[in-house]
Formats: C-alpha cells, sequence, structure tokens
C-alpha cells in the first residue's frame, strides 16, 4: 500500500471517530452524576452548598402538564447559621434543573 493511501486511510478513520464521538455526545442522556454537578453549580450561584445527593435511578415527574424521567436529588444550605434544605428534580434528557422544592 502507497503512502497516499494510508495517510487518506488514517484521516478517514479520525475523521469517521470524530463524528461518530459528536453524535453519541448529542444523544447520550445525563448521568446522575452529571446531573448532581449541574445542580450543585447552580446552587453556588445563590450561595455556599454544605451537602448533596441524588439516587441513581430516574423517575417520572410531572411538571406544568409535561411528563419528564427526572433523577431526584438534594441540596443542604447553611444560611444565617441555620440548615436549610432542598430537593430538586434534574431531567435526564436535557440535564436542566426543573423543579426546586423546599423541604423542612
Amino acid at each position: 500500500m502507497s503512502k497516499k493511501k494510508v495517510i487518506l486511510a488514517a484521516g478517514l478513520g479520525v475523521a469517521a471517530g470524530y463524528l461518530a464521538k459528536k453524535q453519541l455526545d448529542h444523544y447520550q442522556k445525563t448521568t446522575p452524576e452529571n446531573a448532581l454537578k449541574h445542580a450543585k453549580e447552580t446552587f453556588k450561584k445563590q450561595g455556599p452548598i454544605s451537602g448533596s445527593w441524588i439516587y441513581m435511578k430516574p423517575e417520572k415527574v410531572n411538571k406544568n402538564g409535561l411528563e419528564y424521567e427526572a433523577y431526584r436529588g438534594g441540596i443542604t444550605r447553611t444560611i444565617d447559621g441555620e440548615n436549610k434544605q432542598y430537593e430538586f428534580y434534574v431531567d435526564v434528557e436535557t440535564g436542566a434543573v426543573i423543579d426546586v422544592i423546599e423541604t423542612t
């Protein structure tokens, strides 16, 4: 095989691999770890957090007449020396926080 054919085959292989990875990244659902990371980043914009958790198995959630498949998790924040707990839902498809509920 000539050098040109080897270089061309390698280039096409790299291009095909790159395009396949882009497609997989686009269609891959959010993992629970990434969902928690995104939720924590969102809450940190409002102030520091002291604890967090997330269920690894998604569940069905109805919000504003729409049904989502979402991860449920929680965040604890210390505000004025008092712990405040929040429960949240993160959409499995997009990774967006779709609901936040303050719990006591």
